[in-house]
């Protein structure tokens, strides 16, 4: 890694941005770099919109605010889409990565990006299917780490399956969803 990458997750509360953030921040100290993983929502209610964060180094980070100019930009729900500037201070050669069903080009087209990789996701889909219910954050966790190689997906599995266990001791069919929701979405994600 040669300079600093910073990420900004965009979501609606309770879709785990916040916990996405945490666990590739946690993942990646494991391999030696440093991190910064934080949220950043006011006083909303369940299902308003909010971001997080994510700052990952070789080098010690002495920044401490919110990310305005991000290499990688997630966003766990489509429908903010055209309602909040996802795009906003985004690299020119950044990546921009949609939990939808709907094909790379088609947000290219919808958001008239230039110059950005567009990658695509049914996040939603793999987490009903593997947990019941729509949460995508593993599932995205699982595709930005194949855009952006930032760690490996062993990795990632091995640290959050530890994270997991603690949370989840008793309900292994949470920790096993889980997983193979980030093993999916990593095999399942579309480029342009």
């Amino acid at each position: 890694m040669e300079e600093m990458l910073e990420i900004r997750w965009h979501g609606r509360e309770g879709q785990g941005a916040k916990t996405a953030a945490l666990l590739l921040g946690e993942a990646v100290v494991q391999t030696g770099k440093y991190m910064q993983a934080f949220p950043d929502y006011g006083p909303e209610r369940m299902g308003a919109p909010m971001r997080a964060y994510n700052r990952i180094s070789n080098d010690p980070i002495r920044i401490h605010s919110g990310v305005t100019s991000p290499k990688v930009v997630a966003v766990l729900d489509s429908t903010l889409l055209g309602k909040v500037d996802v795009t906003q201070g985004m690299h020119e050669d950044g990546i921009l990565l949609v939990n939808t069903s709907h094909a790379p080009g088609e947000i290219r087209s919808k958001l008239q990006l230039m110059g950005k990789r567009v990658y695509t996701i049914d996040a939603n889909r793999i987490s009903l299917e593997l947990l019941g219910r729509p949460m995508p954050n593993t599932p995205m966790l699982g595709a930005l780490i194949k855009v952006t190689a930032v760690v490996g997906l062993e990795e990632l599995i091995d640290d959050t399956r530890r994270k997991l266990e603690k949370k989840f001791k008793h309900r292994p069919e949470v920790i096993a969803g889980n997983l193979q929701a980030i093993r999916r979405a990593f095999q399942e994600v579309r480029a342009e």
